[in-house]
């Protein structure tokens, strides 16, 4: 290394209630001399961080363009409703989207669940993040639908949360630009997907070595080393092979 090239590296960002804590870890770990940027970032703008590669990766929240992101899910959420510790959604253990029929279902400018219909009745006006929103629940004014790791991210013990069968859910994935999978990116992989130290990494392994022709006098397939004995000879083992006569009986000795 040159005094000009800049020590490796490796930024990865990540969405609000996902923790990277684990595989962070294992990093510092395994790559002691490549330092780990850790960035949480709103999960609006993790897609363009990678593209004008202020991160190296990120775990995002899917759906992410696959014309030019890669992306491995990781798992799926459930969904849940955050509502005061006395409203009645909490005598059930789940609800569904019909049972919040009559209530005032708050939607955050940072909703990451894509609703085709927001389930409930509007409020009067979007609160601006999922923080606010969850201010709001705490006041009484509506319930919040948001994926699990988002309410224990905002947990507060005036508030609890049941979970909804039918409502959508959302994906967590490793996401990094589809022309930069370098080697740390792979390196990255393997830690989240749980490989070994010693585990051979997923990049195309060397096409296997061509075998040799068959000697002469070997048919191909055949052990090596092994050829077919001669007529009348004695084949391995001591077994001496019988020649059968033209009209497919064994050969008996003539009559003198």
């Amino acid at each position: 290394m040159t005094g000009s090239e800049a020590p490796p590296s490796f930024r990865l960002a990540y969405v609000p209630g996902v923790t990277p804590d684990k595989w962070a870890r294992i990093w510092h770990e395994r790559l002691p001399g490549v330092p780990l940027a850790l960035d949480q970032v709103p999960a609006a703008d993790a897609p363009g961080l990678l593209l004008d590669r202020t991160a190296d990766a990120a775990l995002v929240r899917l759906p992410v363009d696959r014309d030019v992101l890669s992306a491995i899910p990781l798992y799926t959420e459930t969904t849940v409703v955050v509502v005061p510790r006395d409203h009645l959604v909490t005598a059930a253990d789940e609800v569904t989207v019909e049972d919040l029929s009559d209530e005032i279902v708050l939607h955050p400018l940072d909703d990451v669940l894509g609703w085709q219909r927001l389930p409930g009745r509007p409020a009067v006006e979007r609160p601006a993040t999922t923080a606010d929103a969850i201010e709001l629940v705490a006041a009484g004014v509506g319930v919040l639908v948001v994926p699990l790791s988002l309410a224990r991210l905002h947990h507060r013990k005036d508030l609890t949360h049941r979970p909804v069968t039918d409502a959508p859910a959302s994906a967590v994935a490793l996401s990094w630009p589809q022309d930069a999978h370098t080697d740390l990116v792979e390196e990255f992989i393997g830690i989240v997907r749980g490989r070994t130290v010693n585990s051979t990494r997923g990049r195309p392994k060397a096409a296997p070595a061509e075998k040799a022709a068959p000697a002469r006098g070997e048919r191909s397939g055949a052990t090596p080393g092994r050829r077919k004995p001669a007529a009348g000879g004695t084949a391995r083992g001591g077994v001496r092979r019988t020649d059968r006569s033209r009209d497919g009986r064994r050969g008996k000795p003539r009559r003198g």
